[in-house]
């Protein structure tokens, strides 16, 4: 008889990610005005399903573990396309991907996949902010400081914090770089 875990549920688990992912989005809304909470919210999204459909990248767990984690993360991407998330947002999914910015393999592995996605996100929020009247745009870099936020929200509740140091120790033979220090001034 195997012994009972107190290990969470992946869906619980699954599910409590995509809540705060979505208070993550609503946080970066708060300091804009209203009209720009749903395209903030679609970027969060679409970053949020970019990161968790990086679990192909990962570096592998002890089996039980490695299970888990691919059960979340799948489970996870999943919801963040779902119809009941998505709901009212679809034009700015679309808009989205009209300007290239889709969830591809190589944003894990490839920095200037990442670049590239930044600069689309602040890009895409820029014109939204642009529709406003001039009186109700936000200042100049808002779209810069909000992306990096939710780059950094997303990658921290999803747990993938370190995903590109783990990524590129694999690819660079098994050395850890993150342990390098530089000396150059």
């Amino acid at each position: 008889m195997p012994e009972p875990t107190n290990r969470p549920d992946p869906d619980a688990v699954a599910t409590r990610r995509l809540t705060e992912i979505l208070r993550a989005a609503d946080s970066w809304s708060k300091e804009v005005p209203v009209p720009l909470t749903p395209p903030i919210r679609a970027v969060c999204l679409r970053l949020a399903e970019m990161v968790a459909d990086q679990r192909h990248y990962l570096q592998p767990l002890p089996q039980a573990q490695e299970q888990e984690r691919r059960a979340v993360l799948s489970m996870l991407a999943e919801r963040l396309r779902s119809p009941q998330v998505v709901a009212g947002l679809e034009p700015h999914l679309q808009g989205l991907s009209d300007l290239e910015l889709r969830a591809t393999g190589s944003w894990a592995i490839n920095a200037s996949a990442q670049t590239q996605w930044i600069s689309t996100a602040i890009q895409y929020l820029e014109q939204c902010a642009n529709r406003l009247p001039a009186g109700e745009r936000p200042d100049a870099y808002w779209a810069d400081d909000v992306v990096a936020g939710i780059v950094a929200s997303v990658k921290a509740i999803i747990g993938v914090d370190e995903l590109h140091a783990r990524t590129e120790a694999q690819y660079a033979g098994g050395k850890d770089r993150r342990a390098e220090v530089r000396e150059d001034y």
